[in-house]
């Protein structure tokens, strides 16, 4: 982990496209700006983790939800 001291109007710059800029210090919280292309995704850690969680809780229902339905189709043509 790079760890960088900067101050209110300073930035760092990440790979040729993406500032971030320290815009406020106020009670121990830091507001930034991210100037990037349109095209860089940028999330919260806690929302990006939320997600991918959520995410992953999806597939293993929908993976679930395809075994059931693969249990309920051999039956189907055992009958027939």
């Amino acid at each position: 982990m790079l760890v960088l001291s900067r101050r209110i109007g300073e930035s760092i710059i990440i790979g040729d496209d993406v500032e971030v800029k320290i815009l406020k210090v106020d009670n121990g919280v830091v507001k930034l700006g991210i100037i990037a292309p349109a095209a860089v995704k940028i999330y919260r850690n806690e929302v990006y983790r939320t997600v991918a969680q959520q995410n992953i809780i999806a597939v293993v229902k929908d993976a679930k939800d395809v075994e059931n339905l693969k249990e309920v189709f051999r039956h189907v043509d055992k009958d027939r």
